[in-house]
């Protein structure tokens, strides 16, 4: 799976250059140009690792570090700024970051301190509320699914039926179980229901993805496969 890089600097030129480096070397990037939104973002707890510039508007990015290590994120955060001064450095690891950078900076180091940084980094802790399959990924509670990601949009009902249907990997899911389940048992609507958003389902996951997720077993139903 892709690895995940937020990049908080409000200098847009410098934004815009990591955005393209960083691509170039397969990771997913994720951008915000101050410090409450880059806050809000570091709080969401997606990126895998945290490229953090010192000076922002809003809130500094010692500030930002200092809120994030006291809210639980582990996280790598590098500090990167045009301060180079000791204090400064010092005063950025003792909030919390993980290494520290000074601009002008060689992006082969940056990259080299970021594959250092993910390699050293905590595991994060598993969410119960997250299901996993793969390289797809389902979060009940941002109500968002990613295959390898890459954001999966999907309708309420259509992430219902997903989410259910992971919830029970690997079993057999009659029609009518699906429908009490999904659409209520007092459900009036169309019979054939279920078969239409399964197709949805496979059109936006397995066949967009080239997997096989969604297993139809005649005369039954339908089931989730996942040897995970």
């Amino acid at each position: 799976m892709k690895n995940n890089i937020l990049i908080i600097e409000d200098e847009k030129s410098i934004s815009r250059f990591l955005q393209l480096e960083l691509s170039h070397e397969g990771y997913v990037t994720d951008c915000a140009y101050d410090g409450v939104t880059g806050l809000e973002k570091v709080l969401e707890d997606r990126a895998d690792v945290i490229i953090l510039d010192l000076m922002l508007p809003g809130l500094s990015g010692e500030e930002v570090c200092r809120r994030a290590r006291e809210d639980g994120v582990t996280t790598p955060i590098i500090m990167l700024t045009a301060k180079d001064d000791v204090s400064d450095k010092v005063a950025g690891l003792d909030v919390g970051a993980n290494d520290y950078m000074t601009k002008p900076f060689a992006i082969e180091e940056l990259l080299a301190r970021i594959r250092v940084a993910i390699k050293n980094a905590p595991p994060k802790k598993e969410d119960a509320n997250v299901l996993k399959a793969g390289k797809l990924r389902l979060d009940k509670d941002k109500f968002i699914v990613t295959y390898d990601g890459e954001e999966v949009p999907l309708a309420k009902k259509e992430f219902d039926l997903l989410e259910y249907m992971m919830e029970n990997k690997n079993i057999v899911l009659s029609r009518e179980k699906l429908v009490e389940n999904i659409w209520g048992y007092d459900y009036e609507g169309e019979t054939n229901v279920t078969d239409v958003y399964i197709r949805y389902l496979r059109t936006k996951i397995d066949n967009k993805y080239g997997t096989n997720f969604i297993a139809t077993v005649r005369g039954v139903g339908y089931r989730f496969d996942c040897k995970e």
